[in-house]
């Protein structure tokens, strides 16, 4: 796999004395799972340093993941690369969601065209988080799906967002101007709550745009809204 252009070293090393009083405080059953050796080490050492987070799993494929869990604690978020030999992760998360349902999976990968965004939002991807993307924003990605949030890379939130911009031949009035804001702060990766925060709106009235948003553009849930704008089936 591919080395994120993160900056690691430096990072890890700033990150490493928060670590010295974290296991006093409530933290995230974290797993990792990461063919690389390198890329897997130093997400280990950044993730471990932040008090927030307790790595319960540190695996370097699906197969050693599935062994690693009948021996560890259940993690609550696992960062699983797609890329993995053997079982790859796109065929890993439905077995991981089977598994364990109540989890949130955040994949990481050095690709971002659509059909893996679709296949993996489609197999029940919580996040979608490029390699590229800076350890701190892998922190706050795994932060933030803890906190209901759906978080993405920017370069994959533009992605997903083009494919509701109508086309000059399309009706533009699909959505009123305030559900596609609405629309754009989930695409973002908030939850209700948050997107009311931003918009300066009640979380009622951002729940009643959410619903009506599902029922104009015909979908279900939020996996089932990325992952549709993400194929360009809308």
């Amino acid at each position: 796999m591919g080395v994120p252009c993160l900056g690691y070293e430096s990072a890890v090393a700033a990150a490493v004395p928060a670590r010295n009083f974290a296991l006093a405080m409530t933290t995230i059953q974290l797993a990792l799972v990461e063919d690389d050796p390198r890329v897997r080490e130093l997400l280990q050492r950044y993730l471990s340093a932040q008090p927030e987070f307790n790595c319960v799993i540190v695996a370097h494929s699906a197969e050693d993941f599935f062994t690693q869990l009948d021996l560890s604690l259940p993690p609550q978020v696992i960062l699983l690369d797609l890329g993995l030999p053997g079982m790859s992760g796109l065929q890993a998360l439905p077995l991981i969601r089977k598994r364990l349902p109540e989890v949130e999976v955040i994949v990481q990968t050095m690709f971002d065209d659509v059909d893996r965004i679709y296949q993996a939002l489609r197999s029940g991807a919580s996040g979608y988080v490029l390699k590229t993307s800076p350890l701190p924003e892998l922190k706050a990605a795994v932060v933030e799906v803890m906190n209901g949030g759906a978080p993405m890379s920017r370069a994959i939130a533009r992605k997903v967002l083009q494919h509701f911009r109508p086309a000059p031949s399309q009706q533009p009035d699909t959505l009123t101007p305030r559900e596609q804001e609405v629309l754009e702060v989930l695409v973002e990766g908030l939850s209700e709550k948050q997107a009311a925060a931003r918009l300066e709106l009640s979380p009622e009235t951002v729940h009643t745009h959410v619903k009506r948003i599902y029922k104009k553009l015909q979908v279900g849930s939020r996996a089932e809204l990325l992952g549709r704008a993400a194929r360009g089936d809308l």
